[in-house]
């Protein structure tokens, strides 16, 4: 067979498998469309919270300083679009690959079971910046002397891509590393250290006299996410803390991708065997 013909059967079997990748994403977009409304309800209701108690309720009765809450902003957006997509991503895993055996649907495409794995992370990523996204007019209502740049915007979402992105790689580990009857105790083990880690209530160089806190909080992949997005977003001042710089930010996000990315499409890689 000629060179011309064998690489040209390549390009279309490439082709044909990445079309099938984009349609078996933009079914999972559809039916989120179609359950927007308890989508949104899962993804307001702990931020809103986050922000009404320790934002306003705080503030008004003088337990936090003038500027937290604009401190306090872009770390809850991040939290957001870390948690939304690390838990859209995980919990449907191990459901699928224990009661409800949908996966095996998805198996059967003609793709790599490995893109089929990417599919579940990068599904998961859009699920997170659609919930990230949310937060922002809800925080700028909510809070008082809060702005957000919309010259920004482009790379705020960028960050907030990468931010769904790492998070729904660790959703990947997660739930094809962990039982689905052991799922419940996973989650419970992990969102609430990842939460309270990952800087969103404060900034990361404020824990200099907390030196082991701060330590423990650069294992976070969370922490790179919420400092870049206050990096981005705070204008620089006497009394406006410093950030990580967004190179070390963009580069530790990057790794955390690809370590819990492969850690994670192994994971899906063993279980669809089983």
């Amino acid at each position: 067979m000629p060179d011309s013909k064998r690489r040209g059967g390549r390009h279309r079997r490439r082709a044909n498998r990445w079309r099938t990748f984009f349609f078996i994403l933009w079914r999972d977009i559809f039916v989120t469309g179609r359950e927007m409304g308890p989508f949104l309800g899962q993804v307001i209701v702990e931020p809103f919270f986050m922000l009404f108690v320790f934002g306003k309720v705080l503030g008004e009765i003088g337990f936090t300083q003038p500027g937290f809450q604009q401190v306090l902003l872009p770390g809850v957006v991040a939290l957001n679009s870390f948690l939304v997509a690390l838990q859209n991503t995980a919990l449907p895993l191990a459901i699928d690959f224990s009661w409800t055996k949908e996966i095996e649907d998805r198996l059967l495409a003609p793709i790599p079971v490995s893109l089929v794995a990417v599919e579940k992370a990068v599904f998961g990523a859009m699920r997170g910046l659609i919930g990230s996204l949310v937060m922002i007019p809800i925080g700028l209502a909510l809070l008082d002397d809060v702005s957000w740049p919309l010259d920004k915007m482009p790379v705020t979402l960028g960050i907030l891509s990468l931010g769904g992105l790492v998070g729904g790689c660790v959703g990947l580990t997660l739930g094809t590393l962990a039982p689905a009857r052991h799922i419940s105790i996973v989650f419970a083990m992990t969102l609430t250290p990842i939460m309270f880690t990952g800087a969103t209530q404060f900034p990361w160089r404020s824990l200099e006299t907390v030196r082991w806190f701060q330590v423990l909080c650069t294992f976070n992949p969370l922490t790179y996410v919420t400092e870049a997005m206050r990096g981005l977003l705070l204008t620089p001042g006497p009394k406006t803390p410093e950030s990580i710089p967004l190179w070390i930010c963009f580069s530790a996000i990057g790794a955390a991708i690809l370590v819990f990315g492969t850690i994670g499409i192994r994971g899906f890689n063993r279980r669809a065997q089983d």
